[in-house]
């Protein structure tokens, strides 16, 4: 039976910048490495409206990237 191990973690926030020549809407990225794996949505949701009040753009989404070792 396969198992999953979390190997890192990256909180990354999506910002609106604005709208280009045509119309369609521009983001910008800030990504956070080095995040526990052991980290719950609701402590990491908490911490992006932190950082975010730091912030001028608004928000647009917040996102957990994992990567995961998959082994025997």
């Amino acid at each position: 039976m396969a198992n999953s191990t979390i190997t890192s973690s990256q909180l990354r926030l999506i910002f609106e910048e604005g709208l280009d020549e045509q119309g369609k809407t521009v983001f910008s990225y800030k990504s956070y490495n080095n995040v526990k794996a052991e980290a719950t949505a609701e402590q990491l949701f908490a911490v992006a409206n932190k950082l975010v009040s730091l912030q001028t753009k608004p928000l647009f989404e917040v996102e957990r990237n994992d990567s995961s070792l998959i082994e025997e």
